[in-house]
């Protein structure tokens, strides 16, 4: 088991826990996910050196990176910054490689939105493991390979808030400042956003996989988009899985 490491500011918690789509109060008045004030920043377990195999991950190397519609595209199609609006270094799941481009996921809307990279603005690393999330069972699996590591149980999105199906990874990892709260002992980001919130709490809706204080509503619809796990899982999660590690939250 890696060890997570925690980092000093409480920014980058408060940021992403304001920020959280699918994760406020349920309108039947249960307690639900409202952000907390404050909490401080972790950092998930490290990824490996890129090797043959697994998903690889790209760490921007600078204080910002160009994004290009298409591989050899001389015009910039967006330009995103390192830390990111969340405070932590900027990753990207890579989809495909081709010679001195990288196809890569991007944490923007629309969900599943690819652009082209330069390998030489990124670091490349790499892990075996993925999060597979299935809404109709309210169950998470981890996998390592093909080696199923850990399952449990989830809560998803309710109502009119539903969690997306798609290819997502992690973008940060977050300690919120009360591990029994509403938002469990961890909070990871994803790199997608709910497809009904366009904004929440001050944020852009981003999506989250995080722990809980209410372990009976697991197994069910409860949140506003946020898939919520136990918190004996997301601590798991902390301190075994690297940020950018794929999730798939299946149909």
């Amino acid at each position: 088991m890696r060890q997570v490491k925690i980092h000093t500011g409480a920014l980058l918690a408060a940021g992403l826990i304001a920020g959280l789509a699918g994760c406020g109060s349920s309108d039947d008045g249960r307690s639900g996910d409202g952000p907390p004030d404050t909490g401080r920043p972790a950092a998930a377990a490290e990824p490996q050196p890129s090797k043959q195999g697994g998903a690889e991950i790209a760490t921007v190397r600078g204080r910002r990176i160009a994004v290009h519609r298409q591989k050899g595209d001389s015009a910039v199609w967006k330009t995103l910054s390192s830390p990111n609006e969340m405070g932590a270094t900027r990753v990207f799941l890579v989809d495909a490689k081709d010679g001195d481009w990288l196809k890569v996921l991007l944490p923007v809307r629309p969900n599943g939105s690819t652009g082209w990279v330069r390998a030489s603005d990124v670091k490349l690393s790499s892990t075996s493991h993925r999060v597979e999330i299935d809404p109709k069972a309210f169950t998470f699996t981890v996998y390592d390979g093909d080696k199923v590591l850990r399952t449990g149980k989830v809560a998803t999105g309710e109502g009119g808030t539903p969690t997306p199906a798609g290819r997502f990874y992690f973008t940060e990892l977050v300690r919120p400042p009360d591990p029994g709260g509403a938002y469990g002992a961890y909070a990871f980001g994803l790199s997608g956003f709910s497809p009904t919130l366009k904004t929440f709490a001050g944020g852009p809706g981003q999506l989250a996989v995080h722990g809980t204080n209410q372990a009976s509503a697991l197994g069910g619809k409860a949140s506003h988009g946020c898939v919520r796990v136990g918190n004996d899982d997301i601590t798991w999660m902390a301190k075994n899985l690297a940020i950018g590690t794929p999730v798939v939250v299946k149909e």
